[in-house]
């Protein structure tokens, strides 16, 4: 088939399967200790591929469609170990196109398991550093096409409209009490998420402000918190890479757009994970680490509204459930071997959500 008329084919596929998607649900969850903040909840596990990288896929593959970068038969090549690839797998067996997640040889069996139940490859390295290098390699001696989440998810996605995930809470909001929110929280991986948001409330000129809860081992609030001090180009030193499956990073990537942000809190592991359990128990069903961090987020959010005695709305994200980690965050062998103390985080957090603050955060925010 000619390359125009292919990629023309390919896109209607990749519409046509949207039309066969409903949006995501937006729960709502009590917080008893903030009277008159109702928290909301964006639940993107109900995505096909179980997260919110679904979005991010079917936009990269758009934007490399659109672009000319994508052909028939050829491979699709991505540096992820997690929900991205396992998404990214999904949308390319939908156009039949080979598909290698290049990803560290660590990978959790449970994750390698997803993006193979989807058509996909997983080509494990040792040094995790290396992805990048080693994407951009097979698609050089494959004739592939490395689809770099990390640079293309701020641009990939039309920000304006288009059933993005902005778009999408302010429809769905439109009938509540308080149909503006007040704060939506997310949690930096790409930056994609935090920049559509961002774009979007400035766009629509609502006064929603844009919160990222950073994990503890993520380079991402210190770099917020250079640009807060004039020095747009701060690059932190490099971290360790983060405890928290799917976001935080140990370099600053391109997509995060630090001035599409207005406010970051740094969130210990702990917490984030005694959040995730929280959560995990006033909804009836697991969620993954990242939606704990958000949490942590909305608890510092809340509180700040409270202190200026506002009532209104917040909204963060379920970003997937917790079924793809049975064999760390909902082990409890897990956490005897990574040291981490539950007994102690749980009781902080029950504590926080009954209004008496969150121990062990830092918050940053810039002025209005």
């Amino acid at each position: 088939m000619p390359q125009r008329a292919w990629t023309a084919s390919a896109i209607r596929r990749i519409e046509a399967d949207f039309n066969r998607s409903a949006d995501t649900h937006l729960i709502r969850m009590d917080l008893p200790g903030f009277p008159g903040i109702d928290l909301y909840f964006k639940d993107e596990s109900s995505h096909p591929t179980g997260s919110l990288k679904h979005r991010l896929a079917r936009s990269l593959f758009l934007y490399s469609l659109a672009n000319g970068w994508l052909r028939e038969g050829g491979p699709v090549i991505e540096a992820s170990s997690g929900s991205t690839a396992v998404s990214e797998a999904y949308f390319a067996r939908l156009l039949g196109l080979p598909f290698i997640a290049v990803m560290p040889s660590g990978t959790s069996p449970d994750k390698i398991r997803a993006i193979e139940f989807h058509g996909g490859r997983c080509h494990l390295v040792d040094d995790p550093a290396s992805i990048n290098d080693e994407s951009e390699r097979l698609a050089r001696e494959t004739g592939g096409h490395f689809l770099d989440q990390f640079t293309y998810a701020e641009r990939a996605t039309d920000w304006r409209a288009n059933n993005n995930i902005a778009e999408s809470i302010f429809v769905q909001i439109a009938q509540e009490p308080h149909p503006v929110p007040e704060w939506i929280v997310c949690s930096p991986g790409t930056g994609g998420t935090a920049a559509t948001l961002g774009r979007y409330v400035r766009y629509r000129r609502h006064d929603t402000r844009v919160l990222c809860a950073d994990p503890e081992h993520s380079v991402f609030f210190d770099h917020f918190a250079g640009t807060l001090r004039g020095d747009p180009h701060c690059e932190p030193a490099p971290c360790c890479g983060s405890g928290i499956e799917g976001i935080g990073r140990p370099k600053v990537e391109r997509s995060f757009i630090a001035a599409c942000v207005d406010a970051m809190v740094k969130v210990p592991d702990a917490l984030s994970l005694a959040a995730m359990r929280h959560v995990s128990a006033a909804l009836g069903r697991r969620v993954g680490g990242s939606t704990g961090t958000n949490f942590i987020g909305v608890l510092a959010a809340a509180g700040r509204m409270r202190r200026e005695g506002r009532s209104g709305s917040i909204v963060t994200i379920l970003c997937d459930g917790g079924e793809r980690y049975s064999h760390s965050y909902y082990n409890p062998a897990w956490y005897v071997e990574q040291g981490i103390d539950t007994v102690e985080s749980d009781a902080a957090i029950a504590r926080a959500a009954a209004g008496d603050g969150v121990p062990g955060i830092h918050w940053l925010e810039r002025a209005l």
